[in-house]
Order: structure tokens, then sequence, then C-alpha cells
């Protein structure tokens, strides 16, 4: 068997199955649609293998919703006239992954992407049938887009934030590509290079295959086991051998 041969062997021969596997793209974009958006170009590379190995996978473009500025759940119980994330929360809640993609402006996520992780936030202390914290059992990751510096402290910020909510992080989590510093092409534009780049291409594979492969294994498991992480269980009385002392 040539060498070829093998690759396309392993190709079409994953370890495990994931068409019952759910994937979100939120697209943190600036721009609206149905105006081009160099981070959607991106993320097609990750939706594409996803879709070819079965998984339902659902594109959001936050900018084309109107979501409220806050840390509720419902900002319309606290002075807004409208709010669109609690049905971009049930998206949320039905995908076994997710992934954050966002372009870098001044060497930070968007503005669109700092409003998505605090609503993200505001529905944290939200507890699954467990009683652990309602993202248990999901995964995380974030592609990034730009023609400026900041790929990795964007994926760090976004990364940090999806795990200290409850997403669980697989290795290599996060790609992402970045022209020349400074005003020149992006992603998408004739001549930049991007789609033909093959640090970029390996990144986001490697991503997204780590992004299948743990989400498998979490939804065999049945997620995350629930024992010493059940906020129900801890407002209840259980310490789950952290000592106290009042009940020597």
């Amino acid at each position: 068997m040539s060498l070829e041969e093998r690759q396309e062997a392993l190709a079409r021969r994953p370890p495990a199955e994931y068409s019952d596997l759910t994937a979100l793209f939120i697209n943190c974009t600036l721009k609206r649609s149905p105006e081009q958006s160099n981070t959607e170009g991106l993320a097609r590379l990750a939706q594409g293998i996803m879709e070819r190995q079965g998984v339902a996978v659902e594109r959001l473009r936050a900018v084309d919703h109107d979501i409220a500025t806050g840390v509720w759940p419902d900002m319309t119980e606290h002075g807004w006239d409208r709010d669109e994330w609690p049905a971009i929360f049930e998206q949320v809640m039905v995908a076994d992954i997710l992934v954050i993609c966002t372009p870098i402006w001044l060497g930070e996520k968007s503005s669109v992407c700092t409003k998505v992780i605090e609503r993200l936030y505001g529905n944290s202390h939200l507890l699954n049938d467990a009683g652990q914290y309602a993202y248990y059992g999901r995964v995380g990751g974030c592609l990034v887009t730009g023609n400026e510096d900041g790929v990795k402290h964007c994926a760090m910020n976004v990364l940090y934030s999806l795990q200290h909510l409850g997403y669980v992080i697989p290795p290599q989590a996060d790609a992402g590509w970045i022209g020349e510093a400074g005003p020149g092409p992006s992603y998408l534009d004739p001549g930049s290079g991007g789609p033909e780049n093959d640090f970029t291409n390996r990144n986001t594979t490697f991503m997204t295959w780590n992004l299948l492969h743990l989400a498998r294994m979490l939804k065999d498991a049945g997620g995350i086991p629930a024992h010493g992480n059940q906020r129900s269980e801890w407002d209840a009385g259980c310490r789950f051998d952290f000592e106290n002392p009042e009940h020597r």
C-alpha cells in the first residue's frame, strides 16, 4: 500500500462513530450577514470535517441576533426590551461541542465574542440533572482569524473562559490564521494564502478531531462523573472528603 493509499484509508476509517454528536459554531465576527466573514471561512474547514462524520452542525453569527448586554439568563427581566439570548442558549445546551470563533481587534477577541462569553457566564449557575453546573459534559474549542498578532492570546482567553464555566477542553483545542502584522489581506482575500496555509489547516484538523474524540468519550461515559462536583450536594452540606471541622 502506498503512502497516499494508507492516508486515504486512515481518513476513511475513524476510530469511532460520531453521527450522534451535535456541534454549535458561534461566529463572533463584527460583520452582519450576508457580508463575507473571514472567520466563517476558517470555521467552514472544521465544520466540513464534522459533517463528513455525520455530526449535526449548527452555525450562528452572533451579530445577526439582538443579544442584550448583561450576565443574567434573560435580560428582558432586567430592563431590556428585547433579548434573543434565551433561544441561543437552547442551541448551546443541545450541542455536545461548542466552538467559539472570533476575529482579532487590537490584539483581543471581538467585542461580540466578549458579549457571548458574558452571556454564557450568565447561565453557568444553572445545574444539570446530576446537580453539576449546566455545561458539564460538553467540549469546547475556538478558532481565531485576523491580520494582526494575537491568535494565542485570544485562544487563551476564550478557552480559559469555557473551562471555567464547565466545558472540557481537549489538547490542541484552538487554531487560527493571521496574515502579516499590520494592514494587509484577510483570510479569504485573494492572494492571502490563508486557505492554503498548511500550519493553519493542520491545526484546524487536529483541533476538530480532538473535539470529536473527547466529545465521543464524554458521551459514552455519560458525562463527567457526578461526585465531588455537585453544587446541589455541596449546598445540602456534603463536603466530599473536604475537611470540615464542624463535623469532627
